[in-house]
């Protein structure tokens, strides 16, 4: 099977401009007829995948584009820019995204007999790779099952397990690996991450999350730096703003009373952090984001 099974399967499902929630919750499709403005999203554990088009993911410094046959693997949480670069209405946009457990990728990592991490591995939260052909013949016969509803329950698991195998072992794997190898210190960083995106809304000292993370302030400012490519107080305000956009999004909710449920104690700096990083006021926003296909809930397909 090729990338381009792959865009027909899609194509099947995502028949028009917009995101598409599937049957199975982890997956989801996007189509796009021509290219997109950037767009700030949040990238959570999980893998992507052009089927036909380009994509660019702007995270931090780092630029990475890709388009047929290359993925992109998130291994944690991330704040970016995504844009559609290339598309038209002959040839549009197909992409996918699948996101992972990591409870169940640990689990896996425990059961595999794999070899030691390089000394010099390099920790990256994103990392582009080629689609090699055993892992698209999993994520296709993956979506190939949302035709038969009847055993999505069964064999989705199965398949997705699959898939956490692949990456384990394939150009992803030292990345993913180091990333939930306990005692490394990208996974340390990786559960301070994870205790901060529930607790963003609060103030919070970053010798906590440096001591959370067994390490002193310095050194995890710097692992935290490198992993994701900003500080942990930009992280957080970063959260803050993505939850902001979500909360008016999807629950029609006003500047003020948004501000305050996201941490801000002034209205005025909310709006102002806001429309630095969104370009523009709340309510204009949240206007254009209605607008989007897909009214810009589903984010990180872009």
């Amino acid at each position: 099977m090729t990338i381009d099974t792959l865009a027909q399967e899609i194509g099947r499902i995502a028949q028009n401009d917009g995101d598409y929630q599937t049957a199975i919750p982890q997956l989801l499709m996007a189509r796009r007829s021509g290219r997109t403005e950037p767009l700030a999203c949040i990238y959570a554990l999980g893998l992507a995948v052009v089927a036909q088009g380009g994509k660019q993911v702007t995270q931090a410094d780092q630029v990475l584009t890709y388009g047929p046959g290359e993925s992109l693997l998130a291994t944690v949480d991330l704040p970016v820019v995504s844009q559609v670069i290339q598309a038209d209405m002959a040839r549009p946009f197909l992409g996918m995204l699948l996101t992972l457990d990591a409870r169940a990728l640990v689990q896996l990592a425990a059961d595999m007999e794999l070899p030691p991490l390089p000394r010099e591995q390099v920790a990256r939260g994103m990392s582009l790779g080629p689609l090699e052909e055993p892992l698209l013949d999993a994520v296709i016969r993956l979506v190939r099952l949302l035709q038969e509803p009847q055993h999505i329950a069964r064999l989705a698991p199965l398949i997705q397990q699959e898939i956490m195998v692949r990456l384990l072992t394939g150009p992803h794997g030292p990345y993913l690996r180091q990333l939930i190898a306990a005692g490394t210190p990208s996974h340390q960083v990786a559960q301070a991450i994870a205790w901060l995106k529930t607790h963003f809304s609060h103030d919070v000292l970053m010798d906590e999350l440096a001591e959370r993370a067994h390490m002193s302030p310095s050194t995890f400012r710097a692992h935290f730096r490198h992993l994701t490519g900003m500080s942990p107080l930009q992280y957080q305000k970063q959260l803050r703003l993505q939850e902001a956009r979500q909360l008016m999004l999807t629950q029609a909710l006003d500047a003020s009373s948004t501000a305050a449920r996201v941490g801000y104690e002034s209205v005025s700096q909310f709006n102002r952090e806001y429309s630095r990083h969104f370009g523009a006021p709340p309510q204009r926003d949240i206007k254009r984001m209605r607008e989007l296909p897909g009214g810009g809930v589903l984010q990180a397909l872009g």
